[in-house]
């Protein structure tokens, strides 16, 4: 079996609150390019930069995570940048890739918004010398597209920071269809009388499906996942600001309408150089063993510094005690520590990555709540690692090195900015004490990797009991594994971090108006940040949205205009509690309650049912739906872990998550990057491209279909389903109270 053959081994996986879709097959079309676009060439300050206070050390730090650096290949053209004449025979056909994704902007270009309600920010933002040289044209044939209608143009006003937005109407008609539902219909046969006069009728979903089908490139797709790589980029850094930029730069040349960067201040932390360590302390205090806490130099000088390893929204503080070993960090691995009498009161946790308790967040809490002062979290080679095959670069499996960062703030019981919960986090919006959110951890906690974590492991040998059998990992050469207990060696954890209260960050907005139901929207959306490289997470969901807003926007440039608008949103802070889509929910959630008709994330892409019986698997050698129906695929519940849950859980909007899902991959470390994706994780992106084309399948259903496509049986009965659970869980919380404190939860309204 080949490589190829072999990394495509994948299921196919969908979790939905959505109804499902038809659609029908595709067949092929000649190939159109437009004319590429100059970018702009001024270079500006970053406005609003992190915390001033930086050690000497961070500049020296070869590690550190790009916080107080401008980022290579954005803001200089360097020689080492991937977009020069290194590597001749492949960058240049990514040179030649990429620039088909510069469509030839209109001539007001300025940046407007119709977005509903609008938070107050200044629109002068820097702009961004990019180093992508080498403009190659290619041979072109140019259909005549439709004038750019400025007539009725939002009128927007920037006044001391604020911008005042309101709605624009591109026709005369369409304010009367609210009043005369008849006046849709001459809406269409407009569309249609304007279409007949200049190449005969307008397009149906077969003509758009077929433009799709064979204008989607895996080469633009590899290059923007190679692109949005070279460098870190955590929420609020200049990487990150960098990358926003670029989106937006992207989303304009693509041709897309109201192209916008909104701002909004929510509270961060960031690791420090010499603010971490996990220690095993001796007689007189002192260290006697220190973990290394770094994974190998993965990104190096040239992928512009990989990020340092640690939990975002992490709790501050030095704390120390004996170490005790928890499994997985459940409540009942705790429990369990409770009646085999060995107290946890005042220790250190050691806990291991997924297993029954996947949330990281709740392992650390359910740590906080049994007693322990700090938690550190090890990812065990039992579950990713070298016990279950190759381990990365080489393979999908994480090293001994690799450390998986992600956060523990709770999106259960607050999502997006935990300082201003339940209302967007604008610069003037009130704020909740840092001590007082709900949301944030009571203790310090740190990620470690399975190197680090077999000394502390061997450590215990003898103290507590020995361990239960589910509970002995892979980390080699520990023995027998033990619990520890109060005689355990004294471990000290230190997490000395900075924390912004008030960081900027930046989601990036652009849109394809409808011309008939313009105000109803189709939502595609994906966040931009990652706490690594985050080539899979979040990136492929990049690269595939980056792609659809091409293809689309040439469309556009051709003439069509879809029946509803169409939205694609970079969100940004999403690893720190989904803090950008939430804020754009809770800014805007009446509007959205009206009007946002779907949400389609794109997190980890790498569907629906009649959809895939149209693309193929070259791995199966058979049709997607297949490859469900041989799986047993169903249409799974929508979790608490990505940027729909402010959609389907503030909005009520239909949402939908998709994704190809097969063994593990190293997400959250710095082996999740371009050179990992394009060896093992979807070599040729034969599945980037694959899921391209699923999800513009749907956004064509949901935007271009004169009556929506949605299944509302099918919806109704999802609805009922989530009540059912609701009340199972209920009432199974008050069968296990005391008569005192017996709740009450009444389901019937």
């Amino acid at each position: 079996m080949t490589k190829h053959r072999q990394a495509a081994k994948m299921d196919i996986w969908c979790r939905v609150a959505l109804p499902l879709l038809a659609s029908r097959p595709l067949l092929p079309q000649k190939e159109i390019v437009l004319p590429p676009h100059e970018p702009p060439d001024e270079t500006e300050p970053l406005p609003d930069a992190m915390s001033d206070r930086r050690d000497q050390a961070y500049d020296a730090d070869p590690r550190y995570p790009l916080t107080t650096r401008l980022p290579p290949t954005v803001e200089t053209d360097d020689e080492g940048s991937e977009w020069t004449s290194e590597d001749d025979d492949e960058t240049t056909q990514v040179r030649r890739e990429i620039h088909e994704m510069e469509i030839e902007e209109a001539e007001d270009s300025r940046s407007r918004s119709i977005f509903g309600k609008r938070m107050p920010f200044s629109l002068t933002l820097p702009k961004w010398r990019w180093s992508w040289r080498f403009r190659i044209p290619r041979p072109q044939i140019r259909l005549p597209s439709r004038a750019p209608d400025t007539s009725n143009d939002t009128e927007a006003r920037t006044e001391e920071g604020e911008e005042e937005s309101t709605p624009r109407r591109r026709w005369g008609l369409q304010a009367l269809r609210d009043v005369d539902p008849s006046v849709v219909l001459i809406f269409r046969l407009l569309d249609r009388c304007r279409f007949a006069r200049r190449r005969g009728m307008r397009p149906g979903l077969e003509d758009l499906r077929i433009f799709l089908h064979n204008h989607l490139d895996e080469a633009h797709m590899r290059a923007s996942v190679k692109h949005f790589t070279q460098y870190a980029h955590i929420a609020g850094t200049e990487g990150d600001y960098a990358l926003a930029e670029d989106v937006r730069e992207m989303f304009i040349r693509a041709g897309l309408d109201d192209v916008v960067m909104e701002r909004y201040h929510a509270y961060l932390n960031y690791p420090r150089v010499d603010g971490r360590a996990v220690e095993i302390l001796g007689a007189d205090d002192k260290p006697v063993w220190s973990a290394k806490l770094e994974e190998e130099d993965v990104g190096s000088t040239t992928a512009g510094r990989q990020t340092l390893a640690f939990h975002a929204h992490s709790k501050t503080g030095t704390v120390q005690g004996p170490l005790i070993y928890a499994n997985y960090g459940s409540r009942e691995d705790f429990a369990k520590l409770k009646e085999a009498k060995i107290e946890t009161k005042g220790a250190i946790a050691l806990v291991r990555y997924a297993g029954t308790q996947k949330d990281l967040a709740l392992k650390v809490k359910a740590a906080e709540l049994a007693g322990f002062v700090g938690c550190i979290v090890y990812n065990d080679p039992a579950d990713n690692g070298f016990k279950l095959g190759d381990v990365a670069p080489k393979g999908r499996f994480m090293p001994a090195d690799a450390v998986p960062r992600g956060s523990t703030s709770s999106s259960r019981w607050v999502v997006g900015d935990v300082l201003t919960p339940g209302q967007p986090s604008t610069k003037d919006a009130p704020r909740d004490k840092k001590a007082a959110a709900a949301a944030l951890p009571g203790i310090p906690s740190l990620p470690l990797s399975s190197r680090d974590a077999g000394p502390l492991l061997k450590a215990l040998k003898g103290k507590g009991q020995p361990a239960f059998h589910a509970w002995v990992g892979g980390v080699p050469d520990v023995g027998k594994w033990w619990t520890g207990d109060q005689s355990s060696p004294i471990v000290r954890l230190k997490n000395e971090q900075d924390e912004v209260e008030m960081q900027p960050v930046y989601n990036v907005y652009g849109r394809i108006a409808g011309m008939e139901q313009g105000e109803k929207s189709i939502i595609v959306g994906n966040h931009r940040d990652s706490l690594a490289f985050g080539a899979t997470n979040p990136h492929s969901g990049t690269s595939v949205m980056i792609e659809l807003a091409r293809v689309l926007g040439d469309l556009r440039s051709r003439g069509w205009i879809p029946l509803r608008t169409i939205e694609f949103m970079s969100w940004d802070a999403a690893e720190y509690n989904l803090i950008g889509s939430t804020e754009y929910v809770e800014l805007n959630e009446q509007t959205l309650r009206d009007n946002a008709w779907a949400y389609i994330n794109l997190d980890r892409t790498v569907l629906l049912l009649r959809i895939l019986d149209r693309l193929w698997d070259p791995a199966f050698n058979t049709t997607l739906r297949e490859v469900w129906n041989n799986r047993r695929g169903v249409l799974e519940n929508l979790d608490c872990t990505s940027d729909y849950l402010p959609f389907q859980s503030i909005v009520g909007t239909s949402s939908i998550e998709l994704g190809f899902r097969g063994e593990d991959f190293p997400e959250y470390t710095s082996y999740d990057n371009f050179e990992w994706v394009q060896a093992v994780g979807d070599p040729g992106f034969v599945y980037h491209r694959m899921m391209a084309e699923v999800v513009g399948l749907m956004v064509l259903e949901l935007a271009d279909r004169y009556v929506m496509p949605y299944d509302m049986e099918h919806y109704a009965n999802k609805l009922d389903t989530y009540v059912k659970e609701l009340g199972k869980w209920a009432k199974g919380v008050a069968d296990g109270a005391s008569k005192k404190k017996k709740p009450e939860l009444v389901l019937a309204p």
